[in-house]
């Protein structure tokens, strides 16, 4: 099994160099700066290769290196908190963006996206196991505190729905999850795939048995306006890998290995 992870490590990262150069030269762009937050497996997440060096893998990073590779340019991977990703492409300090990140309304003021490239499960509450059954609807979470990353939807989605619940926005999954682990929350909620890749991964966390509505597609986010133009090479290589199935494939790279995930 071990043997069978290397080798998808290593075809992860064969996809494209995760370089640390400047972002064009002589006016062709030779380094794609991706920005992200590398707590949410299985789309961002951190393992070790086998030398011991940190390498950035899963879905979102192998659709990024698809994307610069395309372009012929070197991807570098900024790792930063969700809620700085805007504001680091605002500032130019990423080219672009992915993060299992949703369109709105307020996202669209700060930035352009790409086509959809992959829509997961809807959000899911996760609690532990032995305290599941006391949630079935979400009036059950009254009174109660739920996490959210902050920035993100699923704090809305805490804010909108969870009537009499007491948010706790932190900016790190994994203080989310430690939380919870510890009960300092009693809940957190999390994009499905999220959620159901912390459960699989610890036996005292469960999704809970609570609907929370349909999922949004994610897309690429580039500045304002794409004055680097480009969105027509970022949607060509969504059109291909979409089409080809290559996505699927990546989220089944992603999970065989996620459970190497490092905090």
């Amino acid at each position: 099994m071990k043997k069978v992870i290397s080798l998808i490590l290593a075809a992860l990262l064969c996809l494209a160099l995760i370089g640390c150069g400047s972002a064009s030269s002589g006016g062709e762009k030779k380094t794609i700066v991706l920005g992200t937050s590398a707590d949410y497996p299985p789309f961002e997440f951190i393992v070790l290769d086998d030398k011991g060096a940190q390498q950035f893998v899963g879905i979102d990073i192998s659709v990024a290196q698809t994307i610069a590779q395309d372009m012929g340019a070197e991807l570098q991977v900024s790792n930063m908190d969700f809620d700085s990703l805007m504001a680091a492409l605002q500032k130019g300090d990423a080219d672009i963006v992915l993060a299992a990140i949703e369109v709105t309304e307020e996202r669209l003021e700060a930035a352009d996206f790409s086509d959809p490239y992959y829509t997961d499960y809807p959000a899911m509450v996760l609690v532990k196991a032995d305290k599941a059954a006391e949630y079935t609807s979400l009036d059950d979470f009254a009174g109660k505190s739920v996490g959210a990353q902050t920035g993100t939807t699923k704090a809305d989605l805490v804010t909108d729905q969870f009537t009499g619940a007491n948010l706790v926005a932190l900016t790190s999954v994994n203080d989310l999850v430690n939380q919870l682990v510890y009960d300092k929350v009693d809940a957190i909620v999390l994009d499905g795939a999220v959620a159901m890749q912390y459960a699989q991964s610890n036996a005292d966390l469960l999704v809970a048995d609570v609907e929370l509505g349909e999922a949004l597609p994610y897309c690429v986010a580039v500045r304002k306006g794409d004055p680097d133009q480009l969105l027509t090479s970022i949607n060509a290589t969504i059109a291909k890998l979409v089409s080809e199935g290559k996505i699927d494939t990546f989220a089944a790279e992603a999970d065989a290995i996620s459970d190497q995930a490092i905090e």
